[in-house]
This record gives structure tokens, sequence and C-alpha cells, in this order.
């Protein structure tokens, strides 16, 4: 749930009590009001589920840390970082990298997700909505870094190499659990939480490095 609705919810929440000439609730029960508005206001459908307004602990951590403005403790930014890191896994074939062009295709779709949506095969990964990645595309988002060039900036003529082989499994990482990297990332948590299959990430694992794919020329 956003800080916006959260803080909004909280506030009437308040004034009604106050109203009533009744004592303020503290901030943990008024918390809790919001959370049970919530609770009422929302129903599992399709892929949409409750995970959104229950969320994990380390959701909430974050969430807390936004809407208060200080930044989680680096002890317990570092231990969330090891929970997330331990979740990630390799392609269960060994193989990271599949087809560039239906990566793109991926990387330009944001179904999915929604609770009209019933087949998580057809989510795609809305990549454009916060990266620049190639450069016939003009419309994209900045929340997040450029990817344009991103395999060849590192060094990385071929994929299957040795030599590729920490850039290969970092990018891969990142699809699959992007707060193993970075504690408090908004970057979707993609194999992690369902959003992509294992295909899926591989494509965009090929449009990233592959230098084959125009993300690279």
């Amino acid at each position: 749930m956003k800080t916006t609705t959260k803080l909004t919810l909280t506030a009437v929440a308040a004034l009604v009590l106050a109203g009533c000439a009744a004592p303020l609730p503290s901030s943990a029960e008024l918390d809790q009001i919001t959370r049970d508005i919530v609770a009422r206001s929302f129903r599992a459908e399709g892929q949409a589920q409750l995970d959104r307004v229950q969320p994990d602990e380390d959701n909430r951590l974050c969430a807390e840390a936004d809407r208060t403005g200080v930044p989680v403790p680096e002890a317990l930014a570092k231990a969330i970082e090891a929970r997330n890191m331990a979740t990630v896994r390799p392609p269960s074939d060994g193989k990271y990298l599949g087809d560039w062009k239906q990566g793109e295709t991926i990387a330009q779709d944001g179904r999915g997700k929604t609770w009209t949506d019933q087949n998580p095969n057809a989510n795609g990964g809305n990549c454009y909505n916060c990266h620049q990645i190639s450069k016939e595309e003009l419309s994209y988002g900045t929340l997040g870094p450029s990817l344009y060039n991103y395999g060849k900036l590192r060094g990385v003529t071929d994929p299957n190499s040795a030599a590729a082989k920490p850039i290969v499994e970092y990018t891969w990482g990142k699809l699959v659990n992007s707060r193993a990297y970075n504690a408090c990332s908004s970057m979707p948590r993609f194999g992690h939480m369902g959003i992509l299959d294992e295909t899926k990430m591989k494509h965009l694992m090929a449009l990233l490095l592959d230098p084959a794919s125009p993300v690279n020329k």
C-alpha cells in the first residue's frame, strides 16, 4: 500500500476518533486500524493476491524506512540482502541466456499481475518503465539506470566464457531477486515473486548480455 494512502486513512481515523472526544489512539493502534480497513477492502482474485497488502517482513522494513525517511541500518540491510540472496538459484538447466528478440518483447510488455490475469505466463517485464535499454526505443523511464550497452560496457564478448561468469551470475541474481544486492531495491523481484518464469528471465538475460542484441550495438 502506498505511503500516501496509509497516511490519509490514518488521518481520517484520527479525526473521527477525536470528534468523538475519545482519547487519541497510539501510532501502533492507528496502524492497526489502517490495516483492518485495507484488509476489508481487498480480495484475492486472479494474480492479484493479498501479499500486496500483507507485505513480507523485508517489504515492511523498507516501507517503514521510506515512510520515516530514516534509512535501514547497515547491519539490518546486510541481513535483508543475505536473506534474499539465499533465495537465488541458477537456471535449472545451467543455461542463462535465451533469445534476445523475445527478451525485447518481454521488456516492452507491461501486462500482468492484475486481478483479470489468470495466466502467469502472460506477464511481461515492463522494463522500459524504469530503464533505457535499446536506443531504438525513445520512450522509457528514468527511475532506474540506463541499461543501454549493458553487456558491452562490462566487457561481455562471450556470455558463456569464464571471464563473463561473474557478471552473468550477478545479472541473473538481480532479475531473480534484486534485494539480494540492494536491501530496499524498488526493482521487481521477478523470479522470487513469480512475476516471470525462468524462460522469460533467460530471454531478458540475452537482451542485456548477448553481443548480437541491439542493446550492445
